[in-house]
């Protein structure tokens, strides 16, 4: 029997209450708790890895096709538990096409073709989920609609708003009128 505990023995026998507390700040149990944190906390945490913030991003040239895309795509992020945290429009992007003659430098049609782009933000995406969301996304993927998927950053925000025209030329005259532009004191 004393050999079956042999191994607790000598724990047992040094035990001082002023080590114990030491010990105990760094002793941590086998599946990596630590004695001073509370099990609630392990609850909390995530079960997969998680993307933090990815945007997908759908341009095409179709607006009643892109909008319902979206729609489609808001629908099937929300049944598989995805947290989708904002949708929004970019301003159209219009580009015109020439199409020339063979052998020539005459034109022979103009097209104006409009670009439309939507956006999805979704946050705290577990790994094993985004795969599948992933893959319904390119099944359903209309013809002429374009699908891409990237994480977030600055850029994104900052392509979302419009400057705002008036503003920028009050600015640009105030900078005008302080650099000395109309009599005023000028900057050393």
């Amino acid at each position: 029997m004393l050999k079956k505990i042999s191994p607790l023995v000598p724990r047992l026998l040094c035990y001082s209450p002023a080590a114990s507390v030491n010990k105990s700040a760094t002793r941590n149990y086998s599946d990596g708790r630590s004695v001073f944190e509370p099990d609630y906390l392990e609850s909390l945490k995530p079960k997969f890895p998680q993307y933090s913030c990815l945007n997908v991003q759908i341009k095409g040239y179709d607006f009643p096709i892109l909008e319902s895309y979206q729609r489609y795509l808001h629908s099937v992020a929300e049944y598989l538990d995805i947290d989708v945290s904002d949708c929004y429009a970019l301003p159209p992007q219009a580009t015109q096409v020439q199409r020339l003659r063979p052998n020539s430098a005459v034109v022979e049609a103009e097209y104006r073709l409009t670009v439309y782009e939507r956006n999805l933000q979704i946050n705290d995406v577990d790994a094993p989920v985004y795969p599948v969301f992933l893959r319904i996304a390119q099944a359903a993927l209309p013809e002429g609609v374009h699908l891409c998927v990237q994480e977030h950053s600055d850029e994104f925000e900052e392509r979302r708003y419009v400057p705002d025209r008036d503003l920028l030329d009050l600015k640009a005259e105030l900078e005008r009128m302080q650099s000395g532009g109309l009599g005023g004191p000028k900057k050393k």
